[in-house]
């Protein structure tokens, strides 16, 4: 009996030991987060993203925020194809819809060309946007480069409302088990077009109502209580390869409500390991 519980508790010592061992053990994932732009508070979302993250995973968060508030903002990688250099994968969460410099955004996908796997986050499917974003872009073209990256062309969003989030591929690892999720006050993007090889992980219903039209006094042509709302459905949580490298991405994310939400905290988090190609339990808190 005394020789049975001895060896109990060494087993057990043992297996705690390899645990923090194995733990140990893994190298952090070296991550660059890129923020700023408009009409997003990225003072505070770069912050909870960090925290968040890597109290999710092994990983070290890097920011490369501007506090610009424009739609073309001087983010600090702009001009320099090799800013993804060090870095194991990286986050872009920045607004830079009028940023359409061609030669400027080839530089910023230089390094997902090169490998470096990429995470998309809500704005950054309206950045970077070279010609005609409201009609179908012809994948290849330049016009195309940035949603070429993306898996997914986007041109808007609806108004500020909750938002049903049901998770289509249960077969997927990084939404495996995911159970769906009402959002507070979200806006949900358009899907212009999904690109080939894209597989979609969640979407999402909104109901919306038409914007009130008024007159040049401000007054309502429509009263706003006869205004009927609309369902509308978009694709919100997807996956794609470009040139070999994958990209997770997540038009989700507006407000700081949902940014520092635990479910979509875990959301990111898979898929940033996913990206690389460590969603493991090693890689995993």
């Amino acid at each position: 009996m005394k020789l049975s519980k001895l060896f109990l508790c060494v087993a057990a010592v043992l297996a705690l030991t390899m645990s923090i061992s194995s733990h140990a053990a893994v190298k952090p994932l070296r991550v660059l987060l890129i923020t700023g732009g408009c009409c997003h508070d990225y003072t505070k979302q770069k912050d909870i993203l960090k925290k968040g993250l890597e109290a999710r995973a092994h990983v070290k968060v890097t920011h490369a925020h501007s506090p610009d508030k424009s739609t073309s903002p001087p983010l600090p990688i702009l001009g320099n194809p090799d800013y993804g250099k060090g870095y194991d994968v990286i986050i872009h969460d920045e607004c830079a819809a009028k940023q359409a410099d061609k030669k400027i955004v080839q530089g910023v996908l230089t390094p997902h060309k090169n490998g470096i796997p990429g995470v998309n986050l809500h704005c950054a499917m309206h950045s970077y946007r070279v010609g005609d974003h409201r009609a179908p872009t012809k994948p290849g073209s330049e016009d195309s480069m940035w949603f070429d990256y993306l898996g997914l062309q986007s041109s808007g969003h609806g108004p500020k409302a909750a938002m049903e989030i049901t998770f289509t591929a249960q077969d997927h690892p990084i939404t495996a088990g995911m159970k769906p999720w009402t959002t507070g006050p979200e806006e949900l993007y358009n899907n212009v077009q999904v690109l080939p090889g894209t597989k979609a992980l969640a979407s999402a219903v909104q109901m919306q109502k038409p914007r009130v039209k008024r007159n040049k006094k401000g007054k309502a042509k429509t009263p706003a209580a006869a205004a009927k709302a609309k369902r509308a459905e978009a694709v919100v949580v997807w996956v794609n390869e470009y040139k070999g490298t994958r990209v997770f991405s997540t038009s989700v994310g507006h407000y700081n409500e949902t940014v520092e939400d635990g479910r979509y905290l875990d959301l990111v988090t898979r898929g940033l390991l996913w990206s690389c190609k460590k969603l493991n339990q090693g890689y995993l808190k």
